[in-house]
């Protein structure tokens, strides 16, 4: 992707959105949605993750969805993975055919995050991602992530030179993309601006994603920022669902992604090509909302897009 008004964005609902439910959504019902998902133009899909069942259940039947979904040239679905047994088996389900394009490796820019949500100290974490990293040379493209990149709910500000250390960490080891994650949404528009422009001139052509929550409201500006910034690749989820695993507490208020739809609207009336068909946008954001069996979180998905406010330029076949 080379156009400086396109963007790529990964639809998290199947992985980041429903690790915080705490009903187990129906195998067929995920890969439904996986396709619906596909077909709207998303080109980057977090299809599961491979954490242990006994402490994410939401993602017990990973391997089942993997096998159910097609398997398309231009479309990657990723995976998370919190550790080596969790690439082995990424690599047993694409020895059989069914493996996940990309593998998430997850880090916590502080020792009580990285305590809490991956059971090890920041050290023993870096220690598994190059191990994971190894395993998964050269079968699956890498992404690395830091979570509680803007600030952490049990060590409130963190630095932004250890974060930016934490992405060379990553570039090191050959990740193809480094994903900032602002897990409770205690970032702004400035410390948003001043991170994604540091990483730009120290780590220029390197893709780094911009995940960000919409815990405090600002989800929406934070993206704006960051796309001022020269971010060119974001995370959302339909409905602004998601957050932390439902089995674990941390957070509060409404910690859920921000909305697909709204970000896709407002970039789309920005002239920022998104790739995405609105009207399969639409029909997706309301499958979700029945999977779950609630109204979600997004605004358009009660207003609808603004189309007669698109600039042509960004419409072309999505109008």
């Amino acid at each position: 992707m080379t156009d400086p008004d396109a963007v790529t964005i990964c639809e998290c609902f199947a992985r980041d959105g429903l690790q915080h439910e705490t009903a187990f959504v129906p195998t067929a019902t995920k890969v439904a949605l996986l396709e619906r998902f596909a077909s709207a133009g998303f080109t980057r899909i977090e299809g599961t993750s491979y954490s242990h069942p006994g402490r994410v259940p939401a993602f017990a039947d990973a391997s089942e969805v993997l096998a159910g979904v097609t398997h398309r040239p231009g479309v990657a679905f990723k995976a998370t993975c919190p550790n080596p047994h969790a690439v082995g088996r990424a690599l047993a389900d694409l020895d059989a055919g069914r493996g996940a394009e990309e593998l998430s490796f997850l880090v916590s820019a502080t020792e009580a995050h990285t305590a809490r949500n991956l059971r090890t100290t920041r050290e023993g974490q870096w220690e598994r991602v190059a191990e994971m990293t190894r395993l998964a040379a050269g079968r699956f493209r890498v992404v690395g992530v830091v979570s509680v990149a803007f600030g952490c709910p049990f060590e409130g500000a963190v630095d932004p030179g250890l974060v930016a250390e934490d992405v060379a960490r990553f570039v090191d080891l050959g990740a193809d993309a480094v994903t900032l994650g602002d897990t409770t949404g205690v970032a702004t528009p400035g410390s948003v601006a001043d991170l994604f422009g540091r990483l730009e001139r120290t780590h220029p052509g390197l893709p780094v994603v911009a995940h960000f929550h919409n815990t405090r409201g600002t989800g929406i500006a934070n993206a704006v920022a960051a796309l001022d910034a020269g971010c060119r690749h974001f995370d959302s989820a339909l409905g602004g669902v998601g957050g932390h695993p439902a089995t674990i507490g941390y957070g509060a208020g409404l910690t859920g992604n921000v909305c697909t739809e709204d970000l896709v609207s407002l970039f789309d009336a920005m002239g920022v090509w998104t790739g995405l068909d609105l009207d399969a946008v639409a029909a997706a954001s309301a499958a979700c909302e029945d999977a779950l069996g609630r109204p979600l979180h997004s605004m358009v998905a009660r207003a609808g897009f603004a189309r007669g406010a698109v600039p042509a330029r960004s419409r072309g076949a999505l109008a």
